[in-house]
């Protein structure tokens, strides 16, 4: 369990965050084109719960995947973390299963299981032998609809606890652990939904009460807003029998508060940047730009610019900094696919000992502005599309990848049909839109720098990075 990343982030740029990575090898010609199409079916049942239902005899497996719209962005301030802290709550048993039993069925059945959380959805996920399903289905109504009557101040407390050395072992006590809400700080002004860090502060995880979380369960974890896809060795038919009979009776929630405005300006204005002295062995630059949101006609121009900047070894900052230079040990570039508001574009890059924090910067910030002043090529533009295509196309050979998609586009846009128009859509751009791109978006009033930089154990020398820690 934890919190999750945009598919491209996830699947190429950050390994501590991967759920499904297609192998780095030679590229493949991919399977999903015009003439093959990922099939699926939807109906919706009258409490508002809506279904997609895709069938693949290939192998006796299904996947069942349900996406909550909700996520640390529906928070209050001053109780951060309730999202994620309901993942975990949500497998500590409800009315019919005790705590832990979800886990137990699941695997012992022969499936595998696990939940993630994000800016704006949390997902509950099994994929198991397909005359498991109604096991699936079961165990995540009882949830949905009785989770309450077995919610208890201990099961609180010992989760609270798990939260939090969660917390202190992957954010505070990780090397760079804290870029992501420190990003989320950077870019988003601190009354924006997507502001607070996903995983919560100490400090509002030992404020939460049982009322508060009965509360925010009722109000988010209902049918009405939730969608849910199942994928794999499974009848249409049978499928729509099984959810009526397991969820039908499950009733409507009585309306969610209203998320705050979601809107920001396109872009900064003027370049911010914050250095983070931490206890790390190299510096590392995260710089971050605001792009246009996930699903827009100008995101795919983003998801090829920054595939061209940064996926793999033949982007931009691989080749320069990595091959030719000798500045960094890694270079990657990604969408964070924000479906609201505003996306971001992100760099990622590692120095190789020796090299201190400001030469990183500088460096990085030349390969953007190079990018930007002479453009792109069509032949950088067809290897960043093919790149894209390859690795969307092998996560959708899988049944828990393709549900999660299908879930994902249902979610966010009504319409899990986008599942089959993404390949098309980045076939489609061009290296002048790719250029037009870099030089509107990835200027200096649309920068964000977070760097990193190894703590100075004594406190009256500069930093070996070069940079004063007392002007930091």
């Amino acid at each position: 369990m934890g919190v999750g990343r945009g598919w491209l982030s996830y699947l190429d740029a950050n390994p501590g965050c991967r759920a499904t990575r297609p192998g780095a090898g030679p590229l493949y010609r991919p399977a999903l084109t015009a003439s093959v199409r990922i099939p699926y079916e939807t109906f919706r049942l009258s409490n508002g719960l809506f279904v997609t239902v895709s069938e693949d005899h290939t192998a006796p497996l299904v996947a069942v995947n349900l996406w909550y719209h909700v996520g640390s962005a529906n928070e209050r301030v001053g109780r951060t973390g309730f999202a994620h802290l309901f993942e975990h709550m949500l497998f500590q048993g409800s009315a019919h299963v005790g705590a832990n039993e979800h886990f137990e069925l699941i695997q012992r059945a022969g499936g595998t299981l696990n939940g993630s959380t994000w800016l704006d959805r949390t997902n509950y996920f099994e994929t198991i032998p397909s005359n498991q399903l109604g096991l699936a289905l079961w165990l995540e109504a009882d949830r949905m609809g009785q989770l309450l009557p077995a919610m208890t101040q201990q099961k609180l407390d010992t989760q609270r606890d798990v939260v939090k050395n969660e917390r202190r072992w992957s954010v505070d006590n990780q090397p760079y652990g804290t870029a992501w809400e420190k990003l989320q700080e950077l870019v988003f002004p601190s009354d924006h939904p997507f502001h607070h860090s996903i995983i919560g502060s100490m400090e509002d995880l030992s404020e939460a009460s049982l009322d508060d979380l009965v509360n925010f369960f009722a109000a988010y974890y209902t049918p009405d807003n939730a969608v849910l896809s199942i994928a794999g060795d499974v009848d249409v038919g049978d499928a729509r029998a099984a959810v009526e009979q397991y969820f039908g009776a499950i009733p409507r929630g009585a309306g969610r508060p209203a998320l705050a405005p979601m809107n920001v300006p396109p872009r900064f204005g003027a370049p911010r940047r914050a250095v983070v002295m931490d206890d790390v062995r190299l510096p590392r630059l995260y710089l971050a730009f605001r792009t246009p949101v996930f699903g827009s006609d100008e995101y795919y121009v983003a998801s090829v610019c920054a595939a061209v900047l940064g996926m793999r070894r033949g982007s931009r900052l691989h080749r320069t900094l990595v091959r030719d230079r000798q500045i960094a040990a890694d270079a990657t570039a990604f969408t964070a696919d924000l479906a609201k508001g505003s996306d971001m574009l992100v760099a990622d890059v590692t120095a190789r000992p020796g090299i201190s924090a400001d030469r990183l910067e500088a460096e990085v910030l030349r390969v953007v502005d190079t990018l930007a002043r002479d453009g792109v090529t069509e032949t950088e533009v067809q290897r960043a599309g093919a790149l894209i295509e390859t690795a969307y196309t092998a996560a959708l050979q899988e049944a828990a990848e393709r549900a999660d998609k299908l879930s994902q586009f249902a979610t966010y846009f009504g319409d899990p049909g986008l599942i089959n128009a993404q390949v098309s859509r980045v076939q489609a751009i061009t290296a002048a839109q790719v250029t037009a791109f870099a030089r509107e978006w990835l200027g200096d009033d649309n920068r964000a720098s977070l760097l990193y930089v190894p703590r100075d154990p004594s406190p009256h020398a500069a930093d070996a990075s070069g940079i004063d820690p007392a002007a930091t």
